[in-house]
């Protein structure tokens, strides 16, 4: 069981993600389209759970599975779709996660809806803190049921993500 923290903002969380990207643009070459950092600690001063997240734009998504050894070499378990058709996920770190690397195909509208919540949130400073804050507030209040703490930001976040879609 993982224990949910949610930490003040870390400003090495881009540099941990530029030798992160470096590391997946060598094991995916020329598939690999572009890799953005997003989630919650792309978004600079706000809280987040320290884990690095990582969404690389690929080719071809069924191209991604002839790595998953070069993945686990890297440390990073491979988990398929992991219940979202058209994406390919990983995960560093086990319990103690330290990266998430969600795969997508170029063209998938998931992209799109990943970076407007993250631009959002760098455009809109005051809503990326009481975000912060809420996420903070749930992982004190959870700390043991990651079901809660999802629950708990769901609202706030539906709501953050309609905006961000409005606004693009």
């Amino acid at each position: 069981m993982r224990k949910v923290v949610v930490t003040e903002y870390n400003p090495e969380w881009p540099r941990l993600f530029e030798e992160a990207a470096a590391e997946l643009k060598k094991v995916f070459g020329e598939e690999c389209l572009a890799i953005h950092h997003f989630g919650s600690t792309s978004v600079e001063g706000m809280a987040a759970k320290p884990i690095i997240d990582l969404l690389p734009v690929v080719r071809k998504i069924e191209a991604v599975d002839r790595f998953n050894g070069e993945m686990l070499a890297l440390g990073y378990q491979p988990k398929g779709e992991h219940g979202l058709p058209g994406r390919r996920y990983f995960q560093k770190g086990g319990d103690e996660r330290s990266h998430h690397v969600h795969i997508y195909e170029s063209g998938n509208p998931e992209i799109k809806r990943h970076l407007a919540f993250r631009d959002y949130l760098k455009k809109h400073p005051k809503e990326a803190e009481r975000y912060g804050k809420l996420k903070k507030k749930l992982a004190e209040a959870h700390p043991w049921d990651i079901e809660k703490y999802i629950q708990g930001k769901e609202h706030m976040a539906a709501n953050i993500e309609k905006q961000a879609m409005e606004e693009i």
